[in-house]
């Protein structure tokens, strides 16, 4: 069985693309090889002219078909933070229906980011207003054995 390793962005400048992860979203290069560049949490990126290369085929960007999900624990301060970086929005805070905060941005190359508030942090903030464990299950559609498992 084959096993998924890393989501890889193609880039059109990788410099200015690490430079994007590492001051919005705190990723550092772990491997450097030029036109691919690994960085923590398993993200590639790859320069366009090589991967041109490799497949033989133009690419397009701007899609808003596929995301890369990041989850913050603490999403306040990352909102105040990104308020801070010159970055282009996909929408702007908002909340889903579970009650799971998120918001998606672009990277420089109109990859979508989605930055989403950790789901167990949600949890936590339902019962910290009082709700109880069966409510929250019902609120965020999930599980009475999740929310106690969140409990811990």
């Amino acid at each position: 069985m084959v096993k998924l390793k890393n989501p890889m962005l193609v880039v059109t400048d990788i410099n200015k693309s690490t430079e994007f992860f590492k001051n919005v979203l705190g990723l550092h290069v772990i491997l450097d090889f030029g036109a691919n560049k690994t960085l923590t949490g398993g993200l590639s990126l790859q320069t366009l002219e090589s991967w041109k290369e490799f497949v033989g085929k133009d690419v397009c960007f701007a899609g808003n078909n596929f995301e890369i999900y990041f989850e913050e624990d603490n999403f306040d301060e990352f909102v105040k933070h990104l308020e801070k970086c010159n970055v282009e929005y996909v929408h702007p805070v908002k909340e889903h229906s579970w009650g799971q905060r998120v918001v998606r941005i672009y990277d420089p190359d109109k990859h979508v980011i989605e930055i989403g508030e950790n789901i167990k942090v949600v949890c936590k903030r339902f019962l910290n207003s009082g709700m109880t464990p069966q409510q929250v299950a019902e609120r965020m559609d999930v599980p009475v054995k999740f929310v106690n498992s969140c409990m811990r």
